[in-house]
């Protein structure tokens, strides 16, 4: 039996531009969640095409969201899912303090 190794968590994109995190709080169907985000807006995002075979979103998950630049209050687009590990290492730097209460 193996020891148990940490997760590693490699380099954790962080958001940049008109990026801002997320934590979805709902599956919508059809490729949409309902996600709260970091700046207090609740958008409808969905995954792009290219990413959506290889990403599998559930609720409570931490995303990265690219607002739309027309409605981009209300609208974006799934770029990245973050795991535990850097869910945590985002956590213990702060980036997540806006979303504390949903998480």
């Amino acid at each position: 039996m193996m020891p148990e190794e940490e997760e590693d968590i490699g380099r954790v994109r962080t958001p940049e531009d008109e990026e801002v995190l997320g934590v979805v709080l709902q599956k919508m169907g059809h490729g949409r969640f309902k996600v709260y985000c970091s700046d207090g807006n609740e958008r409808t995002c969905r995954i792009p095409g290219s990413k959506r075979r290889g990403m599998w979103i559930q609720r409570d998950d931490v995303v990265l969201v690219d607002k739309w630049d027309v409605q981009g209050d209300e609208k974006g687009d799934i770029v990245e899912k973050y795991s535990a590990a850097q869910r945590d290492w985002l956590e213990s730097n702060g980036f997540l303090d806006e979303l504390n209460e949903f998480l």
